[in-house]
């Protein structure tokens, strides 16, 4: 059972669907933050996976399956992809045929895809927001598992997640409080920040008041 839910926890392909629906309903159904981060986060990812490629070739670090024997679980081919949830999964253990069959191991992709995710949530649904990070530690642990990362691939991964996120994230609110301050005033009025609500800008535009003054 466990094989089957690290199996299908890590394979992107059965979850994109529902998170392309999610992205769809909220640009549609969302209000201003919803839609927001919707936009930001696509873009985001947009640009950490080529960053992601880019860096793999880099290290060009040896995955685990690659260099050892390790205990690996494939899911069976379905059609839908979601139908192999209900299938057993295969258990075998890595040879000379799995050498050259995936790329390098440093930065998991999985891994940067989800801290961004949950760090972006964090930022947007300070309250609830969080919670996503289970699933992000939860993807990260699948990798391992299933013996395509070392647990420090994982590990450093996370933190070069997180930095991306706030990277861009800052990007994306210079880039709004300039252009939209001078392209879309009356907008601009009621959402002067992507991610930060009223009392929060409030208490922002306060401290930058206060330290310009000084």
């Amino acid at each position: 059972m466990l094989d089957l839910f690290m199996a299908g926890l890590s394979n992107s392909e059965i979850w994109k669907p529902l998170f392309v629906g999610i992205a769809i309903a909220t640009i549609i159904f969302g209000r201003f933050k919803a839609r927001a981060l919707i936009l930001c986060l696509l873009i985001a990812l947009a640009i950490a996976n080529p960053l992601t490629g880019v860096l793999k070739t880099a290290f060009g670090r040896h995955r685990p399956k690659q260099v050892e024997t390790v205990r690996m679980v494939e899911l069976q081919r379905t059609h839908p992809v979601f139908l192999t949830l209900f299938k057993r999964p295969t258990v075998r253990y890595s040879d000379q045929t799995d050498r050259n069959r995936s790329g390098p191991s440093f930065p998991s992709g999985h891994t940067v895809n989800n801290s961004i995710i949950a760090t972006y949530l964090s930022l947007f649904y300070r309250r609830r927001g969080w919670l996503y990070w289970f699933v992000a530690v939860a993807v990260g642990y699948s990798r391992i598992y299933l013996g395509a990362h070392w647990p420090s691939d994982v590990a450093a991964t996370f933190f070069l997640g997180i930095g991306e996120a706030l990277l861009s994230l800052g990007l994306f609110e210079f880039i709004w409080r300039t252009a939209a301050r001078k392209w879309m005033p009356d907008l601009f009025a009621h959402h002067p920040s992507l991610f930060l609500d009223e009392a929060s800008h409030c208490d922002f535009s306060r401290a930058e008041e206060v330290r310009h003054a000084k």
